[in-house]
């Protein structure tokens, strides 16, 4: 990628010296010999970094640095340096600070670090919405669904190609995304994951692209977007299929052309990101109904990855629920779950797919004491998992604000239905005496 270099210096010779000089290690460059003509550059090509003189015919001293080092990297550049203006440019927030005669070399590693500290500050901007995300662990599973899962995102990592990916909810379509990230070029980069269903489409397009001083009300500043913030890296649009024709306008301009448009902004930026997006909707039938745009889904499909839901790799729901189970108890001795509970476990159709299946199994973790063998009765909702199972199971027991006699007689009622009659095994199950048993069984009249 090339970075463009803005550089505002009044001396015509040092002016052309300074681009061509930077011009031949692979800069775009443009340049002003005044502070009004540099205003009119940034607002028409938005560079990477300023490399600006201290003193200009129509501006002089650090007027100029203060109203552009909170939106770019700017580098200082002075006849007479002192250390006083040094410190007092860094207050300012200028990137460096050098003086004339600049040394060609150094001026080259100081641009390279102020670009790189403006995209690391591009970065922080996504940080914090991403830090309270939940971390989600490596894609899990050996059945043949997910072999070929893998095989699919081994052929595509290490293509620029946009990748589609679909599947219901809850397959862990996040999980391939980033698993595409890890395995391309691009994995020392940042990986930004964008939910596109929960803004509103006007601070959607903000967040995205970022938007320039005075753009709408309360814009009291530039703000680098999302895409900014993944330079170099790999933008995730999670839920594509829900943003609206003016967006998918938008998002069509950067996949053909790669270059996007801040809001309020004049200038184009380079879209330096892989783009991946996901969406659990039937694309093609909303193409069809005129509710996406043909062109932007030929463009975002060129390599399509299926996500399989659970219940097309149910011999994977052991390997996910010791996972889970293990994540859920760092400390302490772990839960494990009876061979009676995976089988129940894999005989349910998992409509939420992994998501549901991990909620499962951090609950029954987090409610079970430390080394528990977890059988099917302590399941939540254990008469919804699995079908013929009587509906009053032990997370329905309280139901209409029971009397504690009616909450006993329920839950034997379940079990002498579970264990066909055995008084034994109920006995064991309640932690008390077969005898004991019988006569709860006769004070409640469930012969």
């Amino acid at each position: 990628m090339k970075f463009h270099v803005l550089v505002v210096e009044d001396d015509a010779v040092l002016n052309r010296m300074l681009v061509m000089a930077l011009g031949k290690v692979g800069y775009e460059l443009s340049s002003a010999r005044t502070w009004a003509e540099a205003c009119r550059q940034l607002e028409a090509q938005a560079p990477d970094v300023v490399l600006l003189d201290m003193n200009l015919p129509d501006a002089e001293g650090f007027g100029p640095l203060s109203e552009i080092a909170a939106d770019r990297p700017t580098v200082m550049l002075t006849a007479y340096g002192s250390i006083d203006q040094a410190v007092q440019a860094m207050r300012l927030g200028a990137a460096d600070y050098l003086s004339k005669p600049v040394n060609l070399d150094e001026l080259e590693l100081v641009l390279r670090r102020a670009i790189d500290a403006g995209r690391l500050r591009a970065g922080r901007a996504v940080d914090h919405a991403t830090s309270n995300t939940r971390r989600t662990p490596d894609l899990l599973g050996d059945s043949p669904a997910m072999a070929r899962l893998h095989g699919l995102i081994d052929a595509v990592a290490d293509s620029p190609v946009t990748v589609l990916i679909t599947g219901e909810s809850g397959t862990g379509k996040e999980l391939v995304a980033h698993a595409i990230h890890q395995a391309g070029p691009r994995r020392a980069e940042r990986f930004v994951a964008v939910d596109c269903c929960t803004l509103q489409e006007t601070l959607f397009e903000s967040e995205l692209f970022g938007h320039e001083r005075g753009a709408f009300t309360g814009a009291d500043r530039r703000k680098p977007g999302l895409m900014e913030a993944a330079a170099g890296g790999t933008i995730f649009l999670d839920e594509i299929g829900d943003i609206g024709p003016a967006l998918q306008a938008k998002l069509l301009r950067v996949l053909e052309t790669g270059r996007f448009r801040r809001v309020g902004a004049t200038a184009d930026l380079r879209a330096d990101v892989r783009i991946v997006a996901a969406t659990n909707r039937h694309l093609p039938r909303m193409v069809q109904d005129g509710q996406f745009r043909a062109d932007l889904y030929y463009r975002l499909s060129a390599f399509v990855i299926e996500v399989p839901p659970l219940r097309e790799r149910a011999s994977d729901i052991p390997l996910l629920v010791q996972h889970f189970a293990a994540r859920s108890t760092r400390q302490g001795e772990p839960v494990h779950f009876s061979e009676a509970a995976l089988v129940q476990l894999g005989a349910y159709g998992w409509p939420g797919n992994v998501r549901e299946l991990r909620n499962v199994v951090e609950r029954v973790t987090l409610l079970s004491p430390r080394g528990q063998r977890i059988e099917p009765w302590h399941l939540p909702a254990f008469g919804q998992l699995v079908p013929g199972v009587r509906p009053d199971a032990p997370d329905n027991l309280l139901q209409g604000e029971p009397t504690l006699d009616d909450v006993e007689r329920r839950y034997l009622a379940l079990l002498l239905d579970r264990y066909d009659g055995n008084r034994r095994r109920v006995a064991e199950v309640l932690g008390i005496s077969e005898r004991t048993a019988y006569r709860m069984i006769e004070r409640f009249g469930l012969r």
